[in-house]
């Protein structure tokens, strides 16, 4: 029932158990590095040319490398075949006890483990040498020529060595049987132990309790000897140790004690609030709990731990000074749980709506049968240590069954049961009455085991009903704690809610995310402390669920696949390693390389991407193979969905490969002018499906890729930004045409975004309807400057002919009237002028 009393020794147990698979895993990772080195230096060098004397003298290290592996492993396998005679035996002299066999059992399954790891990697052995030998092809049949010596003998070697390792893959299956074998013998012995503990049926006659008070009475003689002794030899002979495993224990409880209430100390007290909000009670119930118990639990363990390591426990006392660190641990989490959340002296605090005796009085119940259960595993402890009598540990099961059965009737005529608004210092009403009645359906069911001689079901019985009850309402509060944080909103008005707001200016939406991890985060704590201990009551050693948690957490099996928590947690972790070098990379080079160089910003932008994809292209293999996921298998898989890949991502595809084309061509860049169709624009932003263009609205149109590759885009600027921009001018008929052009340039002369070379011109267009038309064309060396510097030329323009007396005409019709007919004549006015 106390984790402390198997820690020290179980740390060592796994230390070995660590040691041997590291030193099966170094073998087969030398048996197949080996055999690579072997068949690459067979395939780099072919055996017709070189002479047969070098080709072997070649190979000879190799071969004795191999050799010498197969031996190790000849080895090892001989010595987990006498180990695994040796758990045997022990099953045989431990049938009764399940603390070893749970213990022999987990020794056999890391048995099974490391062969199955062995055939593996020795059947890869094989598939190479088979490859090998394929390669060299077939021997020469009768009457045909020879073939060279060096391909005769590395054949021969090959074979042989495949013959070896089939040999060392069955005698590998075959151990890998056996011990499957005896884990599944093991398996059926405890289920049959447990079994037959749980339903002893015992012959309650008066010899039976006389007989346990004569045992009773030599036991405590027995045990104020033993300890009398005990303390007598340690003071002579070992005060030093003592003393200083004393003084590191009043250390373990400053750090562990003072230290977490000095931390978490705003979570195991209330404050004044005389009715604070329900989540808070919740939170502080769970919290002050589990902290408080925790802290406890590390403090009794490390100086259980201390007692042992300055060797000052003996064998006989060591049992019973754990058990009672166990006890004095269990009372005191049902005395923190039932007072926290019963809250006798507190109404304001208590999570059930009942009166202040009502909750006094289920206090006292509650802490009354943790501690009459707690002292029937203790001084059943004292008992197997002491050696006493079987009948004297049945008795005191039997006194304790007989009491918590007696408490939970009692539980039952209670009456603490108030309507809201009630004034909780009143006498209450009685428990529902499917309450009261499964209360003493319960304890009626104690009593009638007792009477009927199964104390062994009745003990087990009430420690379900105890420990179990206590895990379980700590668990439902747990869960109930994280879903009120949960709740949408609700974490803003916890103090860890303030605190992030007023530290890290956490907003809304980002309190609401917070809320629902920590939510989740309780979810999880409350599970992974209460689980463990439901398990360790209901008859699982501490081995076994150490056994769950290292597969669950290393490798476990699903069928034919093969998942690893660890291994997944770390590919995740290197794949955002990866995703942050990558990032970082394609800064800095950006931001150092390719600006120092004046690079153009689309190459710039161009370089960054292809960093980008390479970089995450390679931080998903990392990951994937990190996390133990065999890429062949995606590949076959790939293999096998091409087909609906091709016809129902084949625009997803295409438009990749688009992007890509587009990223290299460069056909245009981020930041050029663009007109594709009716669209035009500056290209925003190119990604892997399509790109983005913005127009001079404002407006972002994504574009797909495959679209800008197979339909005619204009670039205004792929090679430069310079560009023509023409201004059309008419006057009337009465204007110097040579007088206009001379206007025209001297005002084209004055702006300095024109360029010289080549300079501007005025073409001299047509006679208009009532105009002479001309166009001013200039070049630009930045096109983004066109609109502007038109608008400032056309500008001068009109300030130029206003001043030179330069008409600019427009239309005319002449309208003549004839009497007598509605006919209306329009002539345009082709004289200019006014």
């Amino acid at each position: 029932m106390n984790p402390s009393f198997f820690l020290g020794r179980r740390l060592g147990e796994l230390l070995d158990l660590f040691r041997g698979r590291m030193s099966i895993a170094l073998l087969l990772s030398l048996a197949v590095s080996s055999g690579f080195a072997h068949d690459a230096a067979a395939q780099s060098q072919p055996p017709a040319q070189p002479s047969a004397q070098v080709q072997t003298d070649q190979a000879a290290p190799t071969d004795v490398t191999a050799d010498s592996i197969n031996i190790e492993m000849k080895d090892k396998l001989d010595g987990l075949r006498q180990q695994l005679s040796a758990f045997r035996e022990s099953v045989n002299t431990a049938a009764d006890d399940d603390a070893k066999l749970a213990d022999i059992r987990v020794r056999a399954e890391a048995i099974v483990e490391d062969m199955r790891v062995a055939s593996d990697a020795m059947k890869v052995r094989v598939e190479q040498i088979q490859g090998r030998i394929t390669s060299l092809g077939e021997p020469p049949a009768t009457g045909q020529p020879a073939e060279a010596p060096a391909v005769a003998e590395e054949r021969g070697k090959l074979q042989n060595e495949r013959s070896q390792l089939n040999l060392i893959v069955d005698d590998a299956g075959n151990l890998q049987n056996s011990a499957t074998q005896l884990a599944n013998t093991i398996t059926n012995l405890r289920r049959a132990l447990f079994a037959q503990t749980l339903f002893r049926h015992t012959e309650l006659t008066p010899e039976v309790f006389v007989d346990a008070g004569n045992a009773f009475i030599t036991e405590m003689r027995d045990f104020s000897s033993t300890i009398a002794s005990w303390t007598s030899f340690v003071w002579r002979f070992k005060a030093f140790s003592l003393l200083g495993a004393i003084g590191l224990s009043v250390g373990a409880a400053f750090l562990f004690l003072a230290g977490g209430y000095r931390l978490f100390g705003r979570f195991l007290r209330r404050n004044d609030s005389a009715n604070p909000a329900y989540i808070k009670r919740l939170s502080y119930t769970f919290w002050s709990t589990v902290m408080q118990s925790v802290s406890f639990a590390a403090f009794l363990i490390t100086s259980y731990l201390f007692l042992e390591g300055f060797n000052v426990l003996r064998p006989d006392v060591a049992p019973m000074i754990a058990t009672f660190f166990g006890f004095v641990w269990f009372v005191h989490f049902v005395w923190k749980l039932t007072y926290a959340a019963l809250a006798p002296n507190e109404t304001g605090w208590r999570l059930v709506r009942i009166t202040d005796r009502g909750a006094r009085l289920l206090s006292l119940a509650i802490i009354a049968m943790a501690v009459v259960n707690g002292l029937d595993y203790l001084l059943g402890a004292v008992s197997e240590a002491l050696g006493s009598p079987l009948v004297l540990t049945i008795a005191k099961s039997l006194i304790a069954s007989v009491v918590i059965g007696l408490i939970l009737i009692a539980i039952s005529f209670i009456r603490p049961v108030m309507t809201e608004g009630e004034d909780p210092t009143g006498q209450g009403r009685p428990w529902p009455r499917y309450f009261s009645v499964a209360l003493r359906v319960m304890g009626g069911l104690l009593l009638l085991c007792v009477i009927a001689g199964y104390v062994g079901l009745a003990r087990f019985a009430s420690t379900q009903i105890v420990l179990t009850g206590a895990v379980l309402a700590l668990i439902y509060i747990g869960i109930l704690s994280g879903k009120a944080i949960a709740k949408r909103g609700a974490f803003n008005d916890t103090a860890l809610g303030r605190r992030l707001v007023e530290r890290h200016r956490f907003g809304e939406i980002g309190l609401d995310q917070a809320g629902l991890l920590v939510g989740l985060g309780i979810y999880v704590i409350a599970l992974a402390l209460g689980i463990p201990l439901i398990l360790i009551t209901w008859g699982f050693q501490i081995t076994d669920i150490e056994s769950w948690v290292v597969s669950f957490f290393t490798e476990f099996r699903i069928g034919s696949i093969s998942i690893s928590i660890v291994g997944i947690f770390g590919g995740v972790l290197l794949f955002a390693l990866g995703y942050i070098v990558t990032r970082w990379a394609q800064k800095w080079i950006d931001g150092n390389v390719l600006a120092r160089s004046h690079v153009d910003i689309g190459v710039r932008n161009s370089v960054k991407t292809g960093i980008g994809y390479l970089g995450v292209g390679l931080a998903v293999i990392i990951g994937v193979s990190a996390a133990g996921i065999n890429l062949s298998n995606l590949a076959l898989v790939a293999s096998a969905l091409s087909v609906g890949i091709g016809f129902g991502l084949q625009n997803i595809v295409s438009n990749f490969v688009s992007g890509l084309i587009l990223l290299v061509e460069r056909p245009f860049k981020v930041g050029d002018h663009v007109v594709t169709g009716t669209t035009e624009g500056i290209v925003k932003r190119i990604s892997v499906r399509a790109t983005e263009i913005e127009t001079f609205r404002q407006q972002a149109i994504i574009v797909p890729n495959s679209d800008l590759i197979n339909a005619a885009v204009g670039n205004w600027t792929l090679k430069n930004r310079i560009q023509r921009s023409e201004i059309k001018v008419s006057v009337s008929y009465e204007s110097d045409p040579e007088k206009v052009m001379a206007i025209l340039l001297a005002i084209v002369e004055k702006v300095p975004e024109i360029l010289r070379n080549p300079g501007p011109h005025v073409e001299f267009l047509a006679f208009g309807g009532s105009s002479l038309d001309f166009e001013l064309r200039f070049h630009l060396a930045d096109m983004s400057e066109g609109l502007r510097v038109r608008n400032d030329i056309r500008i001068e323009i009109l300030k130029q002919f206003r001043e030179q007396g330069v008409e600019i005409p427009f239309p005319r019709s002449e309208v003549v009237y004839h009497r007598g007919s509605p006919i209306l004549l329009e002539e345009p006015d082709v004289r200019g002028g006014a």
